[in-house]
């Protein structure tokens, strides 16, 4: 396993994060066949850039991020993050493994003394305006559980997806099956114990973890409804785009 750190072997130890960057994003061609989607521009930075100021300003001063498909102009762009504030560690994946693959391929460098961590774990292709610092009491909660659990950040549901992934309750409760159903916004909590059985290399989607913490009761989940948007096309990344400099002339 081939692993990269830019990072200074000095950074100190805070809150971590990992930003999920590995994706081709066949979406959104022809634009990503020469640039990876994280590194598209909206409102003059890149979508991973803005993860990375959020994660920043709540208090991540640890950030993973994993990378296959043009994954050296990723490291080129980024650095080593000492210009956001943060120590940036790079997982390269020669082929894509996936959300619980890629987790299990970096888990060197989530928990690099080995022990648990709770971690979150978000896609570098969203845009949104959560305030991460939120989760700090839900990452405590979860660290002193004793059975590894998760807690999602749930979105009303968008257009392309209007039947939603869980429902959740008001009290903060997910199931399968129910109502009302939210879709998940791709920020989520997780314990790295779920997934130390897992093979480095091995391809694995989270849905499967998903499906079985909610049914074991361990996971939890919160309603955000402020700005967020998956950015899955070339007409979405535009139309973001023109929005966050309007909003910023007006500003």
């Amino acid at each position: 396993m081939t692993q990269s750190n830019h990072a200074p072997a000095t950074a100190a130890r805070g809150r971590t994060a990992m930003i999920f960057a590995a994706g081709r994003g066949e979406r959104m061609r022809p634009l990503t066949d020469t640039c990876p989607k994280p590194l598209l521009e909206v409102g003059g930075k890149p979508l991973i850039v803005w993860q990375i100021e959020r994660l920043a300003a709540a208090g991540y001063t640890r950030i993973v991020i994993n990378h296959a498909w043009l994954g050296a102009q990723i490291e080129a762009a980024l650095g080593d993050g000492s210009r956001f504030g943060v120590a940036l560690f790079y997982s390269p994946e020669s082929d894509a493994l996936e959300t619980a693959g890629g987790i299990a391929q970096a888990l060197p460098l989530i928990a690099p003394d080995g022990g648990t961590e709770v971690f979150l774990a978000v896609s570098g292709d969203v845009y949104s305006e959560y305030d991460f610092a939120r989760l700090a009491a839900r990452t405590e909660a979860l660290a002193a559980r004793e059975a590894p659990g998760m807690h999602l950040v749930m979105v009303p549901n968008p257009a392309f997806h209007p039947n939603g992934d869980f429902a959740l309750s008001a009290d903060g409760h997910l199931a399968l099956e129910g109502a009302p159903r939210y879709t998940f916004g791709n920020f989520g909590l997780y314990d790295t114990r779920m997934f130390r059985d897992l093979a480095p290399g091995t391809k694995r989607a989270l849905t499967p973890y998903y499906r079985e913490a909610i049914a074991q009761g361990r996971a939890s989940g919160e309603l955000y409804e402020g700005v967020w948007e998956n950015v899955g096309t070339p007409a979405q990344l535009e139309a973001l785009d023109t929005a966050l400099r309007a909003n910023a002339r007006q500003g």
